[in-house]
């Protein structure tokens, strides 16, 4: 959900998702002049924490301080000078209420360390409630890597002890125990145990579609549902002497699925997907389905824990009759990718414009890919994007655009190999978005990775369309958007136009992925260009502000789109 609030002179719009709240600020002229930034107020409005006040904080701090490099400042002391800021410590299904405090110095003097005369005003509040897991899509990311800070904050015995292993030499053999990987998955884990916990008894069915089948939790919550009585088909990824499917197999059977169909679906390339529908059987046996979970997620500890993944459950009836009769298409092609790809181009055929739509791969002639493109070069405000492996050249020239064009382009790219390696605002200004920093958590996850199927920060696949306006598209799921993603793979994605709450949860998470590396990569480079390494403070003065309002900036861009100009 989103909601605008204006009070003396400061505007802000609030984006809520499922676990994270994006807030874009304004403020008209007359206001700038000594602008500090802003400070944030958050008050918890509903559930546990009802009552519940406390400042947002940020890591930077004015000049002439001693703040360390992992410090967190309230920003009533340390306001926030951006147009633009994302509160993840909030909670699915609760209330909030932001009240936000544009910051001028108390004297003329710039604020210093030693000088923090603050004078705080009264601004708007905006009351947001976050997403829950009972619409008709419930949406849940997980922290991944993209929280290694956070994880040293949170953890700091298991940050020294991933150092000390390094320094010994045992780091390869170490695992995190498993309160961190909770940590880590933020819920993702337990989402799709809850999803498979829906299949009460016989009167229910879960069909799944699965590349990498390896959690040993996962795995167990299928055990229960059998022995509870569901009825239980697997498709599953299976090819000669490939580790994946040794995995696969081996897991299956470790215990055994009372009961369970098991289908091994050997191909040419890969069976990419990971789905899973839950039906009602109804009195002929038929099944009903009633929801399907689907998105980047591979069931894996990479998966889960590792890598930036997104769990996407819908109970549309449109996506869930494409899924349905696309489940019952690879049954019946389990080995035959042509016969395959033939019913996808009689039955699977992508809108112009869809609304709500399942799709899937393998194609002919790269209709997908050129369907896809066709939908982002469509943008008319802003194409935020998350993607994981090298893009088809359609694609790639999609999201980039033109130079200079009115359209806001702000996404990550994990894959060095794609002319796109991370984009900042718009095609000027590109960068490499997935690199690991060397210790604490990514230190760790560099030994427990290597050599391992998926060796990537960056998982999700999701481009979001037009995302500040009333009319946003999503598209998202097992898609790499590549030439074997189209010709070749088993693959699925979701495409939902005009659903502001679906497009929120992406907006926030992928900002959240976006944020967190473009902060990286700007370290990064004031390393190789020589400057000093110590952190960046705050301007004592309004100069900060100034290449906001800047006519044809990328900050002036970014400002008034999710202002909501």
């Amino acid at each position: 959900m989103r909601r605008i609030a204006e009070a003396n002179g400061v505007r802000v719009k609030a984006y809520a998702g499922t676990t994270g709240v994006l807030l874009a600020f304004d403020v008209e002229s007359a206001k700038r002049s000594g602008l500090l930034g802003f400070g944030i107020c958050r008050e918890t409005l509903s559930g546990r924490y009802a009552g519940r006040i406390n400042w947002l904080q940020g890591s930077l701090d004015f000049p002439g301080t001693s703040k360390g490099p992992s410090e967190l400042l309230a920003t009533n002391v340390a306001p926030i000078q951006k147009f633009r800021w994302s509160d993840y410590a909030v909670y699915p299904g609760t209330r909030y209420a932001y009240r936000v405090y544009p910051v001028y110095p108390k004297g003329r003097a710039p604020v210093t360390g030693s000088n923090r005369r603050l004078y705080l005003k009264e601004g708007p509040v905006v009351a947001v409630d976050t997403q829950d897991f009972q619409g008709e899509d419930a949406i849940i990311f997980n922290r991944a890597v993209a929280s290694s800070q956070a994880f040293s904050r949170r953890f700091p015995d298991l940050d020294e002890e991933i150092q000390q292993a390094k320094e010994a030499g045992t780091l390869g053999s170490k695992s995190l125990p498993q309160r961190a990987l909770d940590w880590l998955s933020r819920g993702m884990v337990e989402r799709i145990e809850s999803f498979l916990e829906q299949a009460e008894d016989s009167s229910w069915a879960i069909d799944l579609a699965i590349y990498e089948y390896h959690l040993p939790r996962l795995h167990q919550a299928m055990v229960d549902a059998a022995e509870r009585g569901a009825k239980i088909r697997i498709v599953y990824h299976a090819k000669k002497d490939d580790k994946a499917t040794l995995e696969n197999e081996h897991r299956l059977h470790d215990p055994e699925i009372p009961g369970a169909a098991l289908f091994p679906r050997v191909t040419t390339a890969i069976m990419h997907n990971k789905f899973v529908i839950l039906s009602r059987i109804l009195s002929d046996g038929s099944r009903q389905p009633v929801a399907v979970l689907a998105g980047s997620t591979n069931w894996t500890e990479n998966g889960c824990y590792r890598q930036a993944n997104v769990v996407h459950i819908t109970r549309n009836p449109a996506i869930l009759e494409n899924y349905a009769r696309m489940y019952e298409t690879l049954l019946a092609t389990l080995s035959n990718r042509r016969s395959t790809k033939y019913a996808i181009n009689r039955d699977n055929v992508i809108p112009t414009s869809p609304e709500r739509f399942g799709g899937f791969s393998p194609r002919s002639n790269l209709a997908d890919i050129g369907a896809i493109a066709d939908l982002i070069g469509r943008a008319k405000r802003d194409v935020i994007f998350s993607t994981a492996f090298r893009l088809r050249d359609e694609i790639a020239d999609a999201l980039l655009g033109s130079p200079h064009d009115a359209i806001l382009r702000m996404g990550v790219q994990n894959s060095s190999s794609s002319r796109i390696t991370g984009i900042h605002r718009d095609r000027t200004a590109h960068f490499t978005a997935a690199a690991l920093l060397p210790g604490g958590l990514e230190g760790w996850l560099k030994e427990t990775t290597a050599g391992q199927r998926g060796n990537i920060r960056v998982h999700t696949k999701a481009v979001v369309i037009d995302v500040t306006s009333d009319l946003p598209m999503i598209i998202s799921g097992s898609h790499n958007f590549s030439t074997n993603a189209s010709r070749n793979n088993d693959e699925n994605y979701l495409i939902i136009r005009r659903d502001i709450d679906v497009a929120d949860v992406y907006l926030c998470e992928i900002m959240r992925i976006y944020d967190h590396y473009r902060f990286r990569y700007s370290a990064r480079e004031r390393i190789r260009a020589g400057e000093p390494t110590a952190p960046p403070s705050l301007s004592g003065d309004d100069n900060w502000c100034e290449e906001y309002f800047k006519e044809g900036s990328l900050k002036n861009l970014d400002r008034l789109r999710f202002a909501g100009y």
